[in-house]
């Protein structure tokens, strides 16, 4: 393993070089037309192969409905010339929604959500001509360990897990029975028909990053339960899910964002070797692939690690928020780590549309590995998340100029995630100052404000 450094290359060679000095594969090219070509996605066309991955914002009203800011954020995701735009998280039931503004769709919301579809759309007619129609993907969620419905961390959780130090999980928490989780399904299904009669192309069932699903795919230490233990029980609730939902709006595309490797020694971590945490094993996910397959997946999105623990396996980036370690590798070792699992599930399924995530660090030679790893067959989408928020028109700039501007990049300073730790409205600090600068100010005052409040009580 190398020295973690900043991103400081400014020519395709200088990145090339310090590829080869570190050993690691991550292929180039120096023509990303691919990404302007259409993509199939079931019985969906993205107009081309660039997606907006999903970022919370944060910036729903109390009842779930998406605000202002939060149609502005899509509207320019949509303008941009994304062919993808995969919607974040939205909750299933309130217990399990992250914070007190996160989307969350009912009945009562259903017209602003409908809204926002109609408002997306326009805005990419707008950008990029009068036949441009993106994917919508609406992700659904029940945020488990890491809910937080009133401001006030109400964890729900399916197993104690060496993580629990690192979140708001005590030796008393109790775990969730299986009764309460097998009639979480009907949520689901409630949620997913009333993203279709608001205009959403797909959903996901979001199953990474340690939010409830996710856990369960790990949950080998919940004993007697039909949620745990053997490999059938713990993908249950997942597939139970899918082919309900799948049963009852059969014209909606039906995804996940799925953790393939938790990067957790066993056996609290999914996909990873059970002798050593530091090698993924996808033995399972790619048995929980082909089940999904079966029940209907045409395009699969792809993550790993875990944002609140071990952010740098599937973010790498320059500078962690607030009391978040350096890690002990290089970004592009991270990286290159990711799109080599990424990979190894695309070329075993390659009927599979596997939308390839991470990339932000890569800054203006996005393009030059996202194309080229569509080329080699590891990926058939790549998304941006932090890198899209900081760059909206990204995609744009590269069907129309083949390039992207380094000053418009993603700096992955992180600030976009300190600012939603801190309670806030997450958007990019830096490159969209005006609007989300004064939150990010606001936000690191009231924090030191109250850690001084704390060290004064002890």
């Amino acid at each position: 393993m190398a020295a973690h450094e900043r991103f400081r290359y400014h020519t395709l060679d200088q990145l090339q070089a310090k590829i080869a000095e570190l050993g690691v594969e991550i292929p180039l090219t120096d023509r990303p037309d691919v990404l302007a070509t259409p993509a199939r996605f079931g019985a969906l066309t993205a107009p081309n192969r660039m997606v907006v991955q999903p970022m919370e914002g944060c910036d729903a009203d109390h009842d779930g409905r998406p605000t202002e800011l939060t149609v502005r954020k899509y509207e320019r995701f949509a303008a941009g010339g994304s062919g993808m735009l995969w919607l974040e998280a939205c909750a299933v039931v309130p217990e399990g929604r992250a914070n007190p503004r996160q989307l969350w769709l009912t009945e009562a919301s259903l017209p602003a959500f409908r809204a926002l579809v109609d408002r997306i759309h326009a805005a990419a007619r707008a950008g990029m001509g009068a036949d441009f129609r993106p994917v919508l993907v609406l992700q659904l969620t029940h945020s488990g360990r890491y809910s937080k419905p009133e401001g006030v961390a109400a964890p729900l959780i399916a197993h104690h897990s060496i993580i629990d130090a690192k979140s708001a999980v005590t030796p008393e928490t109790p775990v969730l029975t299986d009764e309460y989780l097998a009639g979480l399904v009907p949520y689901y299904v409630r949620a997913a028909t009333l993203a279709r009669a608001a205009g959403f192309d797909a959903v996901d069932i979001k199953a990474c990053h340690r939010y409830l699903v996710s856990e369960l795919l790990a949950s080998f230490t919940r004993e007697n339960s039909r949620y745990g233990g053997a490999f059938e029980n713990r993908v249950r609730l997942l597939v139970d899910v899918v082919r309900a939902v799948r049963d009852a709006v059969p014209d909606l595309e039906v995804s996940s964002r799925l953790n393939l490797y938790d990067a957790l020694e066993y056996p609290y971590g999914w996909g990873v070797d059970r002798e050593e945490m530091t090698r993924a094993d996808l033995t399972e996910p790619k048995r929980l692939i082909a089940q999904l397959m079966a029940l209907g997946y045409h395009g699969l999105n792809t993550t790993i690690g875990n944002p609140y623990y071990n952010p740098h396996f599937g973010r790498p980036f320059d500078t962690p928020i607030t009391g978040m370690y350096t890690p002990q590798e290089h970004p592009l070792e991270s990286f290159a780590r990711f799109i080599r699992i990424t990979a190894e599930v695309q070329r075993a399924f390659p009927d599979l549309a596997v939308v390839g995530s991470g990339h932000s660090w890569m800054r203006q030679f996005y393009p030059n590995v996202a194309a080229a790893l569509i080329e080699q067959g590891w990926a058939t989408l790549v998304g941006l998340g932090r890198g899209a928020l900081a760059y909206p028109d990204y995609a744009k700039d590269i069907i129309e100029r083949g390039a992207m501007a380094p000053k418009k990049t993603c700096i992955t300073c992180s600030a976009c995630t300190q600012l939603m730790r801190d309670g806030g409205r997450s958007g990019c600090v830096v490159r969209d100052a005006e609007v989300y600068g004064p939150m990010y100010r606001e936000g690191r005052r009231l924090a030191q404000d109250a850690n001084r409040a704390l060290a004064e009580q002890c």
